[in-house]
């Protein structure tokens, strides 16, 4: 917490960024423009900082939880850490800890006190609600967290349990619908002139908290005396109701400015800045079978191509070095769980990047091992590949066009079927003559000048995509789970049934926005067929009367609709991941488990699957932030923050009761 001696210079920086691009606000005779401090920065300038920089921290946190509970493989050492090996390296929990203390929580009061000083209630709301966002994704994360001391400038605040954060944010949403209900005072600033998300639609603001405090009761599902199905019931009617209610932040491919705190563009989607920026993620084998075998239907979902990216294959090139003819190829999920066959036979983090071939090019590889080595002719002749044999020595030439390992290990040469999920932005992508509508990854500048194309990226996580805070499907499926809990297999189904459409139709609404502009150069955001659809919808693959539908139906089709998102993780948690010992559901999560590759045994101590240690449950506090200038605070809550296990030690909404939870604390 050292740097927040600086926050409020920080903010003030960006606030006063965003209020020069409107001269009048700067007409009041009151307001030094040429010495602004911390009292003259407007309520409307400060919210679209807030709101950007939570995306920011959020979508850290949603890509790397998102890669422990299961959706990506990386092949950077620290997200690694926790999809392959479960030895969960400390690198990993630093950027959503200090983006959202450095950049949010300290704007909050700030932001809250001058509009309870204009009369701004709903200013003073989104203060709320962005209070509770923020701090009940640090709840989920870390566990403990200075929270009653946090936001008031204190360089070592002191801590404060899970239940005083919970509590603490569901009465700020309570205060936010208060406030969201009154009628602004008279010249205070219409929430409209700084609200990027619902561009200052209160009624949708209000069903944002009532769907909040929904999702937030849901995580006390393993609590007796808490949970209160009827009670959630009641905020999810007041919530969300359609598509057309969904709280999303905008993501955008239009300007080169990055901020001058992390370096990544301003304007993008928060899950592009961590998923989709760098080259290192992969959709995981266990995310790619819900995709292509839900139910063990053999049904591949019509959202698949939408969500896995492909490559250009089987190029050919014209005469002057462009692309004449090409297939596409989709991705195959990396393994991690199963056998994990290809990274056992080298390392955890060897899936290996490609690289473009710009004339043909040669690679020879030694394989002493004879059956190693047929098969891998056999693979080259399935392909259509060219190769000359000589003893143990295999030479392939890649053709002008290729995508290809530029490595001699043939163990590698295969990874080409694992396309990585990276989109380019004008502002990071480094090829200038790239356009804003093509968000393609492009292996270099002389891919892009042939159009080869190396990946078509994932929904979720193009610069474009919109950043979901909270949508309509969320909440259908969480009807549908309390619904199940209570025995209602009839309400659960339709409620099921109409998360899978809501999800779809969301889908299918913002392909058809990108389609005239980005489709061009993508088909993967061009419209899905409509016949595909409806044939998916009557399947197998869903569950098609109340009598067949399981939790376990339920809570994948969550998965797949949630995807890049911390609420995956949240409801793993809850259901023990794939321990089957939660109420009478069984085993809900089948197929996640440790993996060959599993190292974290001083991380995860837990012997078996029904030990709640056995499992990622936390993470640990950032090393020098916390564990460095505020280890006394951190310690005085829980003697345990300086321990590898943390990692398996769950947080307060994770334990059945109050003694479970003081029990991790001792």
């Amino acid at each position: 917490m050292k740097k927040n001696k600086n926050i409020k210079n920080i903010m003030l920086a960006f606030a006063l960024v965003a209020g020069l691009t409107s001269c009048k606000k700067w007409l009041d005779v009151n307001v030094d423009k040429d010495n602004p401090n911390n009292q003259s920065v407007l309520v409307e300038n400060r919210l679209p900082w807030i709101q950007h920089f939570y995306m920011y921290s959020a979508g850290v946190a949603n890509f790397r939880t998102a890669a422990q509970a299961g959706v990506y493989y990386s092949n950077s050492a620290n997200t690694n850490s926790v999809t392959t090996t479960w030895k969960p390296a400390a690198g990993l929990t630093t950027t959503p800890y200090q983006t959202f203390f450095v950049s949010v929580s300290s704007n909050l009061t700030d932001m809250y006190d001058m509009a309870k000083s204009k009369g701004a209630y709903h200013y003073m709301a989104a203060a709320n609600v962005f209070h509770a966002l923020g701090f009940m994704q640090m709840l989920d994360l870390y566990g403990e967290m200075p929270y009653t001391d946090a936001t008031y400038g204190n360089p070592s605040p002191k801590y404060d349990k899970g239940r005083t954060i919970y509590n603490g944010c569901m009465a700020k949403l309570n205060e936010a619908i208060s406030l969201l209900n009154k009628t602004q005072e008279v010249g205070a600033s219409a929430l409209a002139s700084g609200d990027m998300m619902h561009k200052g639609n209160v009624d949708k603001w209000i069903k944002l908290c009532w769907g909040l405090k929904a999702r937030y009761m849901l995580k006390l599902s393993k609590k007796s005396d808490l949970y209160n199905a009827d009670s959630i019931l009641y905020c999810l009617a007041r919530g969300p109701q359609s598509n057309a209610d969904n709280a999303i932040l905008p993501g955008l491919n239009n300007s080169m400015v990055v901020d001058y705190l992390i370096g990544d563009p301003v304007v993008t989607n928060g899950n592009f800045n961590y998923a989709a920026y760098g080259n290192n993620q992969r959709i995981s084998q266990f995310y790619y079978n819900l995709l292509t075998n839900m139910r063990g239907s053999g049904i591949v979902d019509p959202r698949m191509t939408k969500i896995v990216p492909a490559m250009m294959t089987n190029v050919k090139l014209d005469g002057n070095g462009r692309v004449q003819s090409y297939d596409w190829t989709r991705s195959i999920g990396v393994d991690s769980y199963g056998p994990s066959t290809r990274l056992l036979k080298s390392t955890a983090t060897s899936i290996a990047l490609p690289s473009f071939a710009k004339a043909n090019t040669n690679i020879t590889y030694t394989i002493a091992n004879a059956a190693d080595r047929a098969t891998f002719i056999a693979d080259l002749a399935a392909k259509g590949k060219t190769y000359t044999v000589s003893g143990n020595n295999v030479t392939v030439t890649y053709k002008a066009g290729s995508m290809y390992i530029n490595s001699t290990n043939y163990i590698l040469a295969g990874d080409t079927t694992y396309v990585n999920l990276r989109s380019n932005a004008i502002a990071t992508s480094g090829i200038a003559a790239q356009p804003e509508s093509n968000v393609n990854w492009y292996a270099n500048v002389d891919a892009f000048t042939a159009g080869v194309v190396g990946s078509t990226g994932s929904f979720q996580t193009r610069p474009v995509s919109d950043f979901e805070v909270l949508t309509y499907h969320e909440m259908c499926f969480i009807e549908a789970e309390v619904q199940m809990r209570k025995g209602a297999t009839g309400p659960a189904h339709l409620a099921y049934k109409r998360g899978v459409e809501a999800h779809i139709n969301m889908m299918q609404a913002k392909l058809t926005e990108w389609q005239g502009v980005y489709g061009t150069t993508n088909p993967d955001m061009k419209p899905m067929s409509q016949s595909d659809i409806t044939n998916y919808l009557a399947s197998a693959a869903v569950a098609q009367n109340a009598g067949d539908l399981t939790m376990r139906d339920i809570m994948l089709q969550k998965y797949v609709a949630m995807g890049c998102s911390l609420e995956n993780w949240n409801d793993m948690r809850r259901f023990n991941y794939s321990a089957g010992n939660i109420g009478g559901f069984g085993v809900v999560y089948p197929g996640y488990d440790r993996g060959p590759l599993f190292t974290g045994t001083a991380e995860l101590t837990g012997g078996a699957k029904t030990d709640p240690k056995y499992w990622m449950r936390r993470w640990r506090l950032p090393a020098t932030l916390e564990l460095q200038y505020n280890s006394a605070n951190a310690l005085a809550v829980n003697p345990n923050v300086n321990q590898l296990f943390i990692w398996s030690l769950p947080v307060w909404w994770d334990c059945a009761t109050d003694q479970e939870y003081e029990s991790y604390l001792k």
